[in-house]
């Protein structure tokens, strides 16, 4: 229901009227069996303004007060309650049953179909006391402490005492059920839960303030400088600079494969064969695994260019080879290393 349509007495710090009573143009049932029910003298009730004076009487009533919850509160701040290993003892004398107490406000059977109810003055009274004696002590107790602590504690119990004098309850219009003699009531069918949720809800938590973002700025560094008077800054030890790794310039190449692997036009195995030659010399036999040199770049300062060797028959290329010629070493010792030189028919002029 829009707030606008409360009467005045439902705005805070307001003193208690009339309620309003909006009704249709046709009674519902349960509404004059209800206020026949509570009325000690028969009254009838056999059109509109008899039902709307009747309930407007009853409650508007001094003793018109309704039950809404009951609050299970604590008595003292924690700090200070007795500590048994009963829980029945510590129940019994560390809490206290609070009522929440209210009457109506307002009636409304058209348009929103709800009633309102307002905390009477003695109730709003034992919840600010409560909020200000023991739950700020509390709050502040469980919270660390900034400069404007206290103000915070302050500022909360005001916005606190704000909130329960504008507390309104508004529910089905049916709760009229609960009504008993003098205008009293209690509401049934578990709206006593809504009221203590809501209540609860006004307690709000103390919040600290936000941790605040600094922005740590760092010394620019003082840059060492060897030539200022009396050498008052050490010189930075630089690491020595180290020479890169050894590069092997020999490379191990494998056993020489077979014709069935090697190709008789391979153009690195030309290269090879056009950049080495070989001294003559003796091998012992068996004849051991045989492993061709290679040279690799390396760099100019650590190596120097090899010399070449003294001229010698040059062994034969790949591609002056037979594709059917076994290079196993057993191939290689056909060819008579130990006479000196490779036979004539596979010698090439130099």
């Amino acid at each position: 229901m829009p707030l606008q349509l409360l009467p005045a007495s439902a705005q805070a710090f307001a003193p208690r009227s009339a309620p309003t009573i909006v009704l249709n143009t046709k009674v519902e049932p349960w509404l004059t069996q209800t206020l026949k029910r509570i009325n000690k003298v028969k009254r009838p009730l056999n059109s509109i303004p008899q039902h709307f004076r009747c309930l407007t009487e009853t409650l508007g009533g001094a003793d018109a007060i309704w039950s809404l919850a009951s609050l299970m509160l604590p008595k003292a701040p924690d700090s200070e309650l007795r500590k048994d290993d009963d829980p029945l003892v510590e129940a019994l004398f560390n809490y206290q049953l609070v009522h929440m107490e209210a009457y109506v406000v307002h009636v409304d059977m058209v348009s929103q179909h709800e009633v309102a109810f307002k905390l009477t003055p003695e109730t709003i009274e034992a919840l600010v006391d409560y909020h200000k004696d023991i739950y700020s002590v509390d709050a502040s107790a469980s919270t660390w402490s900034w400069p404007e602590k206290e103000s915070q504690v302050k500022k909360m119990h005001d916005g606190f005492v704000q909130a329960a004098n504008r507390f309104v309850f508004r529910t089905g219009v049916r709760a009229l059920e609960g009504l008993e003699e003098d205008g009293a009531g209690e509401l049934l069918e578990g709206r006593a839960e809504e009221v203590k949720s809501a209540i609860m809800n006004l307690f709000l938590p103390l919040l600290p303030p936000p941790p605040r973002i600094v922005d740590v700025v760092h010394p620019a560094p003082v840059l060492p400088n060897a030539n200022m008077a009396g050498h008052w800054w050490a010189p930075q030890q630089t690491l020595a600079l180290l020479p890169p790794a050894p590069v092997d310039s020999w490379r191990v190449l494998p056993s020489t494969p077979s014709p069935t692997a090697t190709s008789c036009t391979d153009s690195q195995s030309n290269a090879f064969w056009h950049d080495t030659s070989f001294h003559a010399f003796q091998l012992p036999s068996p004849t051991p695994s045989f492993s061709l040199p290679v040279y690799t770049s390396a760099p100019t300062q650590y190596y120097s260019s090899p010399e070449y060797l003294t001229s010698m028959p040059a062994v034969p290329l790949p591609s002056m080879m037979h594709c059917g010629v076994d290079m196993s070493m057993g191939g290689f010792n056909d060819f008579a290393w130990g006479q000196g030189g490779f036979p004539q028919q596979y010698a090439t002029p130099v």
